[in-house]
């Protein structure tokens, strides 16, 4: 790792050893905490999975419920639905792999894992809350279960690797949506909603979204791309999309025999002890390891705010309604820059897309104004909008004898 000049290039050097070291030894962390978490919510697992089993029971055997508030889908259009979906995953899988056995067996695990963990999801979420939903963990163990089903019928390379990430999408998309929609259900359920109208109208949601989301997709993927034609893209340095990473890395390992297995063994040792010392989330802890410094940096400085105010509002003795108003309001303020930052990120993107279209240099509009203090606005921008997360959430604590918020009565 020495430059041109001949002195040494130490980022470059940081960078393989986080590319190359660091990120197999999180990857056995991650499987690790995924298993352990799988294993420490096993009860809620089972009765899950017994009710999916259970409501797909009731629902082939009647039809004919009376009660309007507990009228689904007719299960034969359920059935038609599965049918569909599987018909077209098959000529999907197909596609990928170019072998009819392999597409048909893929498309057996995306079926059966997807339906078992989708009623698990949904059972989590609607039991317990959508924090709870465990989407990496259940991701996790997809993939790694369609990447070694691939190696078990000789469905190797690229093709392998795209089978098995097709798996994985589908199956981590369900069960986010199930939980989603078991929340949804579960409101309508209290509000006396009909379910079946209910479905019908998550189904259109999905399908809707689904056609929505491939135009930013296709705008984000394409600017980056024109800016950095070598590098740009999903997967980039702009664009890392670390889960879809370690998905990526976990399929290309098993299937395509590029992990770095003496790292990985090497990450599940650590795993292991870091449940031996009774580390909160082992999960989060190599997680944390995987993802790039810059959005765990932004991560910890959010913990820091959160620290901060919690401790103000212990020095002002709120009690718990006041702690969880305080709570809510800097959760909303939170998510409200989150989508903002998303919505001027799309808008950026879409600038940069247009112009390369156009056939300007792609690049978003500069004032040279600017050129050389942009750093230091951004710092003093960023401290502004700190100084707003912890002032304004603790104004927002109300009196003490004001009734607790939804979230305290939980």
């Amino acid at each position: 790792y020495t430059a041109a000049d001949g002195t040494q290039d130490w980022a470059a050097l940081t960078g393989h050893l986080y590319r190359f070291i660091v990120r197999p030894i999180a990857v056995g962390g991650m499987l690790v905490g995924a298993c352990y978490t799988l294993w420490r919510m096993r009860k809620n697992l089972i009765i899950g999975i017994k009710r999916g089993v259970a409501d797909v029971r009731k629902a082939a055997s009647s039809d004919a419920t009376t009660i309007r508030t507990e009228r689904d889908l007719s299960f034969r259009v359920v059935l038609l639905g599965i049918m569909v979906v599987f018909i077209l995953m098959i000529a999907l899988y197909f596609y990928f792999t170019q072998a009819i056995g392999g597409a048909i067996l893929a498309a057996v695990v995306m079926l059966v894992t997807g339906f078992f963990f989708a009623a698990v999801s949904g059972n989590l979420v609607g039991m317990i809350g959508s924090s709870n939903n465990p989407i990496s963990g259940l991701t996790l163990a997809t993939t790694v279960v369609a990447a070694l089903t691939m190696v078990v019928v000789g469905v190797s390379g690229s093709q392998g690797v795209a089978a098995v990430l097709g798996v994985a999408a589908v199956v981590c998309v369900s069960s986010a949506v199930a939980g989603e929609m078991l929340q949804d259900l579960k409101v309508g359920h209290i509000l006396g909603g009909t379910p079946w109208k209910m479905q019908i109208g998550d189904i259109v949601g999905v399908v809707l979204a689904g056609l929505v989301m491939f135009f930013p997709l296709y705008v984000l993927h394409n600017s980056d791309l024109a800016q950095n034609p070598l590098t740009g893209g999903f997967g980039s340095k702009n664009l890392s999309a670390p889960q879809a990473g370690l998905m990526a890395a976990i399929s290309q390992g098993i299937v395509g025999g590029e992990m770095a297995w003496p790292l990985v063994v090497v990450g599940i040792a650590m795993g292991f002890s870091l449940i031996l010392i009774k580390v909160r989330s082992p999960m989060l802890f190599s997680v944390g390891m995987y993802l790039p410094l810059g959005t765990t940096f932004a991560i910890f400085v959010g913990g820091l705010i959160r620290g901060i105010v919690d401790k103000r509002a212990k020095k002002r003795g709120f009690n718990g309604a006041q702690k969880a108003r305080v709570e809510n309001a800097g959760i909303l303020a939170a998510s409200g820059l989150i989508a903002g930052e998303a919505l001027v990120g799309l808008f950026i993107a879409g600038v940069v897309f247009m112009k390369d279209q156009m056939g300007s240099p792609p690049e978003f509009w500069a004032l040279e104004i600017f050129d050389g203090i942009a750093p230091w606005l951004a710092i003093a921008f960023f401290a502004v909008l700190a100084s707003y997360l912890i002032f304004v959430p603790v104004k927002k604590a109300g009196s003490p004898d004001e009734p607790a918020p939804p979230t305290a009565m939980m």
